[in-house]
């Protein structure tokens, strides 16, 4: 029968009539159904064609109906027996066309003939159901197939196999593939594929690699297609080790990896983190021509993300884009979360606003990533407009709710807070240990203690928690009774917030219970005192303090650490009566350590108390307790401060002679006070030590030393402390610029001044305010009052308000120059700005008056001074008096002595010019009154006072 039926030799070795019938009955394909009678047609071949002959016939037909007609008219020969090879041929002819129900009837009347059904007939009736997907049919015909004992080939079953899985009868293949091996019928290489294939969508991965391995054995090259399946299914699975196993022997058989087979190794190395790999991979498929999709693109976003590369993951969608590739919400909802990793929820929000733009469906993953965008802006509003849109796809879950928590926590909006969480509790939404935590940290905070409980006893009742070490704290310290588990066993996070729940809520015995019981297991005092440590650090200070108390009331020594924590809390609150109590505590113990004593002194320095600090530093050095730079430098800024500057030079001599280790910041805190202290020779030795012990100086360092050149008038060693600096490629600053300008124009040198700060522009640093007030300074000691109004104006151009001391250098320049309408208006201007002129502004026009003997114009200034509701100053009345002394104007020195005398503290200046004008004016009883007082009061008499000394010169000069 095979070899009729595999006949190709198109009846070659037959008759002519043969060949004859075959035409003849093909061409009545080109008739219409029922235009014709077979008998008719074939009236000359009867009694001519023998029974293998109609085969042949029958067999070379190439449309069903001539099959039919064909075989009818066979059944009616003499020469025609019933046999199953002429039934396999029509059965087969029936099935490629998909005649299922022809092919059915054809069967039945191949069994009534008597003809029993071999495995060609069996396996192309299979066939024709596989083909056409008739697999209801199919299944129950195999079994009978099976019940009869016939063995099948292996073509039949690969068609079987093949077409069930093609309709995911995963099941269905593998039951098959079990009968085959009961059969121990040999599977090729296309069966163990299609097997493969369906072991690994079942799920069934170790069943999947023994076949895979049996496939091995019997020496069947596994394809392409198969490793990845297996390794796809082996990352799912958790099997890194197989997965990458697998993808080495691919590579040893130098098989080249499909996109698919990539995305599953990508998959892989991102899970795992191991992110140079995947790039590793994206380069091989580059080399490799492997067509990357949007999936292959996304995890490539994802792993960048990762890497924090944002700018190539914004680089990678924009060329997925340009790909046409961008159609998965999953690619758009990657990038969002690249963006919302670098920080910026402005570009997250953008991409989900493209994602809405273009269309594309949001899911229920897309909403979870708008409300994380919104979230971290800090968007209330429109969290909660997303978390309600999210609701609606069914009850969010833990994740999504501790994120709106969080979020309601960071913006204060605790009221919120409380009512969301009734709000998810209804809702019966499924919490994790997270939400727990967030949930307990809100309820300690409001000290919310009935609530608190229900929450655990419902969390216990769900049995969703049983390894929870938060949870199982929790409950335990509710449990007033009996000891706690060992530390080590007890979440520390739970524990602060049950102490943090009591204690908010008042409950003392409470809070005593729980710390008594805590105190009692191994380690507990240690975490006792990071609690209070850790309530000082976020500014929990009542609970800081209770914590405390309750220690020290259990007569438990709080930790040098602890205490340090709360003497610097109580120096921030400028509470050093307190701070002092608790460093006391320590001390009678002798406990006090380096960490207590620096947080005293920094105490002391903070609440404006330098001698305090001075006496906790000379104890601490008495008991040789180490400090650090840091402390000792606070230490001098204190002291000079408050110009105790011996004291500071006794701490910068002992830091010396106790080998501190020094680093530039405490070099440039002692250099700066020994400036501030005018120890200037003491300042230059210091900076030369700092460089004999090779710590490098900063740019801070330079200022400081050019203004030290600067006040000893050495301008060449400023000078060149400032090329120096400049040198060693030193990123110099506005303020060291700064400083050499002011050293500058202190030594009258303008034109070197004027040309360092146009340098300063030049090298693109913009002056400040500070900047712009000394350069006008320098032009207004100079007389250049011009220099000084033209850069009054570009200071304001380039965007810098001028303030008070601007105004004054201003004012200065006007009034060096004679300009007294200038600075006059000057006054008025600052006025209109809203900024109020201050004595020291009305007294450098006063003074200019004076000086060129205006007497009535620096009166006039002085009333206007009065009128501003200004108390004038000492300054202001040195300056009216020596102007009436210097012009004769002896009555109204006077009477101006005797309108001040009585409001102002006693000076030797104005005291001794109100004794010359008495005696100039014969009030010698008077005169000797003022002595007398200013010889009580101990203040020196200047004998070399002239009046109308100027007049004279003005005389002298006619």
């Amino acid at each position: 029968m095979v070899r009729y039926l595999e006949d190709d030799r198109n009846g070659h070795l037959y008759g002519k009539h043969v060949i004859a019938a075959i035409r003849i009955v093909r061409s009545l394909s080109q008739r219409a159904e029922g235009s014709y009678d077979m008998r008719e047609v074939m009236g000359s071949f009867v009694a001519k064609l023998s029974f293998r002959e109609m085969c042949v016939v029958l067999k070379e037909q190439k449309c069903w109906r001539q099959v039919r007609d064909f075989f009818a008219w066979m059944k009616l020969q003499l020469s025609y027996h019933p046999s199953v090879i002429a039934y396999t041929i029509v059965l087969r002819a029936y099935g490629q066309v998909g005649k299922i129900k022809l092919a059915e009837q054809t069967f039945l009347e191949m069994l009534d003939a008597g003809c029993e059904p071999d495995e060609i007939a069996c396996g192309t009736m299979l066939c024709a159901y596989a083909k056409w997907g008739r697999h209801k049919a199919m299944l129950p015909f195999y079994s009978a197939v099976q019940e009869r004992g016939v063995i099948l080939s292996v073509a039949v079953y690969n068609f079987m196999l093949s077409s069930l899985q093609k309709k995911s009868l995963h099941q269905n293949v593998i039951q098959l593939w079990q009968d085959m091996c009961n059969r121990t019928v040999a599977p090729n290489h296309f069966t163990f594929t299609v097997v493969i294939c369906s072991l690994v969508k079942e799920g069934l991965l170790e069943e999947a690699f023994k076949t895979f391995n049996q496939m091995k054995s019997l020496d069947f090259s596994p394809e392409e297609v198969t490793y990845s399946l297996l390794i796809g299914a082996s990352v799912k699975a958790g099997k890194p080790d197989e997965a990458l196993r697998l993808y080495e022997e691919m590579q040893c058989k130098e098989i080249i990896p499909s996109n698919f087979t990539c995305a599953s190794l990508l998959t892989l190395y991102y899970r795992s983190g191991d992110y140079s790999r995947a790039l590793s991979l994206f380069s091989e498929m580059e080399n490799n021509k492997i067509p990357a999709d949007e999936v292959i693109y996304g995890l490539l976003i994802r792993i960048y993300g990762k890497l924090g590369l944002y700018e190539d993951a914004q680089k990678t969608f924009e060329q997925i884009e340009q790909l046409g590739l961008l159609t998965d919400e999953k690619t758009y909802l990657a990038m969002a979360q690249v963006h919302l990793g670098s920080g910026d929820y402005v570009k997250a929000l953008n991409m989900m606003e493209l994602m809405k733009s273009r269309n594309i469906w949001f899911s229920r993953f897309a909403y979870i990533i708008l409300l994380k965008c919104h979230v971290v802006k800090g968007d209330v509003g429109s969290a909660e407009v997303t978390y309600e849109f999210l609701s609606k796809t069914g009850v969010p879950d833990a994740g999504v709710c501790n994120d709106l928590l969080n979020l309601y926590i960071r913006v204060g909006l605790l009221e919120k807070a409380k009512d969301f969480i009734l709000h998810i509790r209804k809702d019966d939404v499924k919490f994790d240990e997270e939400l727990c935590r967030t949930c307990m940290k809100i309820y300690s905070k409001e000290g919310m203690l009935r609530e608190a409980e229900q929450l655990i006893e419902d969390v216990n009742d769900s049995g969703s928690f049983q390894n929870s070490n938060f949870i199982e704290t929790v409950s335990m310290v509710m449990q007033t009774e009996g000891k706690l588990a060992a530390l080590e066993l007890l979440d520390t996070h739970a524990l602060e917030l049950m102490l943090s729940l009591y204690l908010e809520n008042g409950n003392k015995i409470r809070t005593e219970n729980t710390l008594n019981r805590l105190l009692e297991t191994a380690g507990g005092l240690s975490l006792a005192n990071q609690l209070a440590s850790k309530f000082v650090r976020e500014g929990d200070i009542p609970k800081a303090e209770i914590l405390y108390d309750q220690l020290i009331k259990l007569d438990f020594r709080p930790e040098d650490a602890t205490c340090a924590s709360m003497i610097s809390m109580y120096g921030n609150q400028r509470k050093l009566k307190r701070a002092k109590e608790i460093f006391a505590a320590l001390a009678d113990s002798t406990a006090a350590g380096a960490q207590t004593y620096k947080t005293m002194i920094e105490a002391c320095a903070k609440c404006g108390e330098p001698d305090e600090a001075y006496r906790f530093y000379k104890e601490a050095t008495d008991k040789r307790v180490p400090f650090g730079a840091v402390s000792i430098s606070i230490l001098v800024n204190s002291l000079i401060h408050y110009g105790k500057h011996q004291q500071a030079e006794d701490v910068i001599c002992n830091s010396f002679r106790d080998n501190l280790q020094l680093d530039t910041i405490a070099y440039n805190t002692f250099i700066k006070a020994m400036l501030e202290a005018g120890k200037l020779h003491f300042a230059v030795n210091l900076y030369a030590h700092m460089f004999s012990v090779g710590v490098p100086p900063s740019v801070q360092t330079y200022s400081i030393m050019i203004s030290v050149y600067g006040r000893q008038k050495n301008i060449d060693k400023a000078v060149g402390i400032f090329n120096m600096a400049q040198n060693l490629g030193v990123a110099l600053d506005e303020k060291v610029y700064t400083n050499l300008i002011s050293v500058y124009g202190k030594a009258g040198k303008s034109q070197e001044a004027s040309l360092l700060f146009g340098k300063m522009q030049a090298e693109g640093i913009k002056p400040g305010k500070v900047s712009y007030n000394v350069m006008i300074n320098v032009y207004a000691a100079s007389g250049l009052y011009l220099q000084a109004e033209e850069l009054f104006w570009a200071m304001q151009k380039n965007g810098c308000s001028p303030d008070s001391l601007t105004y004054l250098a201003l004012l200065q320049a006007y009034t060096e120059s004679s300009k007294y309408k200038e600075a006059e208006e000057t006054i008025i201007s600052m006025q209109k700005e809203g900024i109020l002129p201050s004595c020291a502004h009305f007294n450098h026009l006063i003074w200019a008056f004076a000086k060129a003997g205006f007497i009535g114009e620096a009166e006039r200034v002085f009333r206007k001074l009065l009128a501003a509701c200004l108390s004038p100053d000492l300054a202001c009345y040195r300056t009216m008096l020596r102007g009436y002394m210097d012009y004769g104007h002896v009555g109204e020195g006077i009477s101006f002595f005797e309108r001040i005398n009585e409001t102002i503290e006693p000076d030797r200046f104005i005291m001794s010019a109100a004794v010359h004008l008495y005696k100039s004016e014969g009030k010698d009883l008077k005169a000797k009154g003022v002595l007398d007082s200013m010889k009580i009061l101990g203040i020196p008499f200047i004998r070399n006072l002239e009046i109308g000394s100027k007049m004279q010169a003005v005389d002298r000069c006619k």
